[in-house]
């Protein structure tokens, strides 16, 4: 039915006899460009979106007979010969795992590695030729960005929910205990089943992996960047875990002055914020100060917290190395010895 013809009727119907007024054809456009955006993006990744069920060990009955625990999440394939991303939650200490592809194909997974500092764990399905998810650039995103979640909560297979880049820059604890840098906010609803499902934006180009939600909280939910998950991703891929230096600081990715950049020729214009130093760690031993901008650390540019998770993971443990800083205008060059985070 024509919009004059809504309008005619709704005037019918009125007591004042006043018709109603059509939505304008401005506002019309806009939400038609929304609605294709977000199918768009869906039609692009669901074929990459799978459903992981999992079988954990949880002891043994009376009678000594083994028990186990089922549950499950998402993840979606991100390699055509059956690599698969995900939560480290989700098939962390799994006995066994079962993969439901897009298609309804049912097969078996084994696990490649999980790293549950960063929550995320990469699995492998034996099959050929599958749908692999184009992969974007999370040090992209823009509050305010659309983004669509796609996962299985609850067991509803591919469920959709879209909605904005809240925040950058956040810090979420992992079930593992350590904070997780520069976690994408969103208010995309994610609910249990979620886990490991990718977060994308209007083009369909992976840009987080969904993690945690906020309980009771609604419109809170979280992501772990995708520059974050390729980087893990690849050392599982070569070492099965990822051995990590610490050197003992909360961080946010922040803007660099361009004057600043300029009189002390920077290579970046962002740098990694000390948001607080924990106690007796190797940062409070080098001297390093809450609102301390790191740079640099053993001559690597550090442009955010991955460029800084990518490098403590390359230095050597115990072996003193350079980290330079930014102290309000200050360039200051510290001696610092990471450790292994345990």
């Amino acid at each position: 039915m024509h919009l004059e013809n809504i309008g005619q009727s709704l005037s019918e119907l009125s007591p004042a006899g006043r018709a109603a007024s059509p939505i304008p054809d401005s506002d019309t456009d806009i939400l038609d460009a929304y609605s294709r955006a977000v199918t768009g993006a869906v039609e692009r990744i669901s074929p990459s979106v799978v459903n992981i069920e999992v079988h954990q060990s949880a002891g043994r009955t009376r009678s000594g007979e083994p028990r186990e625990r089922r549950g499950g999440g998402s993840g979606f394939v991100f390699t055509p010969d059956g690599l698969i991303l995900t939560n480290s939650h989700v098939v962390h200490e799994a006995r066994r795992m079962e993969v439901t592809l897009a298609d309804g194909r049912r097969m078996p997974a084994s696990a490649i590695g999980d790293d549950p500092a960063s929550d995320l764990a990469v699995v492998r399905v034996d099959e050929p030729g599958l749908t692999a998810a184009a992969l974007g650039d999370s040090q992209q995103l823009r509050v305010g960005q659309l983004v669509v979640a796609i996962g299985n909560p609850y067991g509803f297979q591919s469920t959709v929910t879209a909605g904005v880049v809240s925040a950058l820059g956040r810090s979420l604890r992992s079930y593992s205990g350590r904070l997780i840098d520069d976690v994408i906010q969103t208010d995309a609803a994610l609910n249990p089943g979620n886990s490991g499902g990718p977060l994308v934006d209007s083009a369909g180009r992976v840009v987080g992996v969904n993690t945690a939600t906020i309980l009771p909280a609604q419109g809170i939910c979280f992501a772990i960047g995708i520059n974050t998950a390729k980087f893990v991703a690849s050392r599982l891929l070569r070492d099965g875990r990822i051995r990590r230096s610490y050197i003992g600081v909360s961080a946010q990715t922040v803007p660099i002055h361009r004057r600043v950049v300029r009189f002390y020729d920077l290579p970046k214009e962002t740098g990694v914020v000390a948001l607080s130093v924990e106690e007796k760690s190797p940062a409070q031993r080098a001297g390093v100060r809450e609102g301390d901008v790191i740079v640099a650390l053993e001559g690597h540019p550090v442009a955010g917290v991955d460029d800084l998770h990518r490098v403590l993971t390359d230095v050597r443990v115990g072996v003193s190395c350079s980290l330079t800083v930014l102290r309000r205008t200050e360039k200051l060059e510290l001696k610092i010895v990471p450790e292994e985070t345990k």
